[in-house]
């Protein structure tokens, strides 16, 4: 049986872990109030610059860019998008378990990968594929400057036909419960039609339509690595924010359960004692 002094001593040491899991839980909803408001900030440009794409592709020859033909897939450029950190619950685990199914779909194909984030760098090290390059630590302060790095990277590699397809494999967030884990192929891109109901804006350019096509694509693709990188870090402090307020609930409920051992451990002890006294007594 536990003493008195061992469950003051566990008893401490759950409250000082719920401490530091309140404390995170705060700085994770903090930050995802930050992170919720770029995507909403990032979403007119977004919007604006596919609207302008819709009219740029209806005035040219959509297939003439290096970025929109398409052809037969044999090798791919996986783009695995996963958490600098732990402690977020399930959202590594199933960013690695849907790349490993993903690995097997693409068996037949030529794979490579690139790692943004420490745990998808580490998950593929360990998985005997070294990324083909990596992005770690970017998360920590996320800018449109990163998104650029792994665009152009992407780019270069579909344009010069090193690769025929590039894929993104991230987590996008629907809500401070809900994240989603989405595979969506980036390149080569597909005709951008306007949503059902919509009419296509007519623009006047002073450029000719492919010469602006050719400025445009590569700033779309930018736009879209942005937007993923973006609904990746608010799902992960979604994530963090709810695992921290499981282990804070369940701290609470250890400390309680701890203090009602301890109490009956006390009062065994002081019953104990009185027996003791009594029999003495009554001995003498």
């Amino acid at each position: 049986m536990a003493t008195l002094l061992d469950l003051r001593r566990r008893i401490r040491s759950v409250k000082s872990t719920q401490q530091i899991t309140r404390a995170m839980k705060m700085v994770a909803a903090a930050r995802l109030r930050g992170a919720q408001e770029r995507i909403f900030n990032a979403r007119p440009y977004a919007n604006q610059m596919q609207a302008l794409l819709q009219s740029v592709t209806a005035r040219t020859e959509f297939r003439a860019h290096p970025l929109l033909a398409e052809r037969p897939v044999e090798k791919v450029l996986l783009v695995l998008v996963t958490a600098d950190r732990g402690l977020c619950g399930a959202f590594n685990t199933n960013l690695t378990r849907a790349a490993q199914n993903y690995f097997s779909e693409q068996a037949d194909k030529q794979v490579s990968v690139i790692a943004v984030g420490r745990k998808g760098r580490d998950y593929l090290h360990r998985r005997g594929t070294p990324p083909l390059s990596e992005h770690v630590g970017i998360f920590t302060r996320l800018q449109y400057k990163q998104a650029q790095a792994v665009a152009q990277q992407i780019v270069e590699a579909y344009s010069t036909q090193a690769v025929d397809a590039v894929d993104f494999l991230y987590n996008e967030f629907k809500s401070i419960l809900t994240q989603r884990v989405r595979v969506e192929r980036y390149l080569p891109i597909k005709p951008l039609e306007p949503a059902a109901g919509e009419a296509l804006i007519d623009y006047l350019y002073e450029q000719p339509a492919a010469e602006l096509l050719n400025s445009l694509l590569p700033r779309y693709v930018e736009t879209q690595v942005y937007r993923a990188l973006l609904e990746s870090q608010a799902a992960e402090l979604a994530a963090k924010m709810t695992a921290m307020d499981t282990a804070t609930n369940n701290a609470a409920e250890m400390i309680d359960s701890l203090t009602l051992y301890m109490n009956r451990v006390r009062q065994a002890a002081i019953t104990r004692e009185i027996i003791e006294v009594v029999s003495g007594a009554a001995a003498t």
